[in-house]
């Protein structure tokens, strides 16, 4: 098969579909807008490639051989998916899509990211789906290239160079607890903070050191970290029915009224989360589509 199509271009293709539902080289050299010898000479061409006469002259016009019948359909079929493949796309609608996005994210790039855009974007493309992947930082790029992800949100010291970003916002640290706990009803000093029961959400699943660990040990002190967890959502659960307290990032309990927040007694470094994708579908209109909407409801 590589063969033969080597031996075709693709003009003698479109010039055999024509001569096919014409039957005639010169109504065919017409609906080309060529010259007929050129078309004749096209003609040659293809006998030559398949070996076969294609078109024999009959009494009104040209009559296509076996050979040629058993072209006719596949090369229209052809054709046409070649045609809608290099036809360039045209304006997204999302009413009428039905896309399937797949996307990489944290339970907080959930939380802060994609929960406060989901309805708008069950609204605006009800018939579009979207899969919501764990995070694995380390295959992110390799996940993208292979077209295994569409988008991801991650931490901007953590993101994969190769893969194109754009940054949504910077987050801080605030220091979380239930509603009425003892400890947040005073300015807290470092020294009371390191007192308390502390609960953190492990970045190397189970361990019970993190940022605030590291600012601390700057300083020449330590904290007592009774609980290690590996989502913020059961973090949440902990601090609302618990005395424990933690550094949380600020949007993800901004409206969870069974907590309160206090400024922490020292600066712990934030970060910027980012959303990040393929060069792949870069311009791909519904992932525009889909990249804009995220960032209009953060």
């Amino acid at each position: 098969m590589d063969n033969c199509l080597r031996r075709l271009d693709l003009n003698l293709l479109v010039t055999l579909d024509a001569l096919l539902a014409e039957h005639n080289v010169t109504r065919a050299a017409e609906r080309l807008h060529l010259a007929q010898p050129t078309v004749s000479l096209q003609l040659a061409r293809l006998r030559e490639a398949f070996g076969d006469p294609l078109l024999l002259p009959g009494p009104r016009g040209m009559r296509p051989t076996a050979r040629a019948d058993e072209l006719r359909q596949p090369l229209r079929q052809a054709l046409e998916a070649l045609t809608q493949a290099v036809t360039p796309s045209g304006p997204f609608d999302p009413a009428q899509s039905h896309q399937t996005w797949r996307v990489a994210a944290s339970d907080y790039g959930e939380t802060s990211i994609l929960l406060p855009a989901l309805a708008g974007l069950r609204s605006a493309a009800p018939n579009a789906r979207m899969a919501i992947l764990a995070l694995n930082p380390q295959a992110l790029a390799s996940q993208a290239e292979q077209a295994h992800i569409d988008l991801a949100f991650h931490i901007s010291s953590e993101a994969p160079l190769q893969l194109r970003r754009r940054s949504l916002f910077n987050e801080s640290y605030v220091l979380a607890a239930r509603t009425g706990h003892p400890a947040l009803q005073r300015t807290l000093t470092v020294t009371q903070f390191c007192k308390l029961d502390h609960v953190i959400v492990s970045p190397d699943n189970g361990g019970f050191h993190g940022v605030t660990d590291t600012a601390l040990a700057a300083k020449g002190l330590t904290r007592r970290v009774a609980l290690s967890v590996p989502h913020f959502l059961f973090l949440e659960a902990v601090l609302a029915n618990t005395d424990l307290v933690a550094m949380v990032p600020s949007r993800l309990i901004k409206h969870n009224t069974a907590l309160q927040v206090v400024a922490p007694p020292l600066e712990i470094p934030g970060f910027e989360m980012l959303m990040l994708w393929h060069d792949r579908v870069h311009r791909d209109p519904s992932h525009q589509w889909l990249r804009e909407h995220i960032v209009r409801f953060l």
